[in-house]
């Protein structure tokens, strides 16, 4: 009794601090494009494509002069190319509406993907973690608990610290938060409208490029890794409510936690209803389905809860604009 006690407190203890660290990386990369969108209502397709720049960025530069220059450099090269494709491409379709908007985005995607692996190859690169943040930092019921995890934990909480900071009490945020609304006002008080927009895009690319710069070594650095994550990007912004930081904060934490804690449970419905006596055949309606285990169905969790949201609270968790 007390054996399994302690097993089920190490798998409670290690899967939360491991959603924990994974929810608080997903939100480094739904809050650049829960900023572009609440300041400028663009949803930017090519997002998770500034985080696969940022992730083979640091490898090359990590290679050269090490991991720490990389960690600035990358984002600000990032948000180099971002500001860049706004300036001139994005703004000339601004005008026209959405669909252009998505179009042109979901074709940088595309022209970003290429040329990685035009530059790097398609197979995965040797991007890892630096040797000082390389090791255990605790241990719990026997199990370590790396001390990088715990830096991507931290580097999170100072982005959402500082953005939070910038947007709300700095006379910059006014002034983006303005240009949305009252563009015409911003512009006679003698404010560049279209250069705020321009930098509020390249500061959310920066930010997709840091998330790059901390993910791509904890995980893998692959052409593929913005495909992997994309679609789990749009499922926080969408679950915590487009264009609000604090939903997107929240729901990458649920979906941390969600998501987590299936990979790490072995079970089914077919053996929960087996401990109550219930036994199924093979024959049965729905066997095979009961038969799958949580673990199985983990890496679509994220957008069962997202069909759940959609339909008993469209506007997300925290969302207050509407598109």
């Amino acid at each position: 009794m007390c054996a399994s006690f302690f097993v089920i407190m190490e798998f409670f203890t290690i899967s939360l601090l491991n959603s924990i660290s994974y929810g608080l990386l997903l939100f480094m990369l739904s809050s650049g494009l829960t900023l572009i969108f609440s300041m400028m209502g663009v949803l930017n397709f090519a997002h998770a494509s500034f985080y696969m720049l940022g992730a083979f960025f640091a490898f090359t530069i990590a290679k050269l002069i090490g991991f720490w220059p990389a960690l600035i450099l990358a984002p600000v090269l990032v948000g180099l190319i971002g500001a860049g494709f706004e300036r001139y491409f994005l703004r000339k379709v601004h005008a026209l509406g959405h669909v252009p908007e998505l179009l042109i985005t979901f074709g940088l995607a595309f022209l970003l993907l290429e040329l990685v692996q035009l530059i790097w190859g398609r197979t995965s690169v040797d991007y890892r973690i630096p040797p000082e943040l390389d090791g255990p930092l605790f241990t719990v019921y026997g199990t370590q608990f790396p001390i990088y995890k715990a830096f991507m934990m931290m580097m999170a909480l100072l982005m959402l610290a500082s953005v939070g900071w910038l947007i709300k009490r700095t006379r910059i945020g006014l002034v983006i938060q303005a240009a949305l609304t009252h563009p015409e006002t911003v512009e006679a008080l003698g404010h560049n409208v279209p250069r705020v927009f321009m930098l509020v895009f390249g500061g959310g690319a920066a930010l997709a490029g840091l998330a790059g710069v901390i993910g791509g070594n904890a995980f893998v650095t692959e052409p593929g890794m913005a495909a992997a994550v994309g679609p789990v990007i749009f499922v926080v912004v969408v679950v915590g409510g487009l264009g609000s930081l604090a939903g997107a904060f929240l729901a990458s934490l649920l979906i941390g936690i969600v998501q987590t804690f299936s990979v790490g449970i072995d079970a089914s419905l077919l053996s929960a209803l087996a401990s109550m006596n219930m036994v199924l055949t093979p024959d049965t309606f729905g066997y095979q389905v009961l038969s799958l285990k949580v673990s199985q169905i983990a890496p679509i969790m994220p957008f069962l809860f997202l069909v759940l949201i959609l339909i008993f609270r469209p506007k997300g968790l925290m969302g207050k604009r509407e598109g």
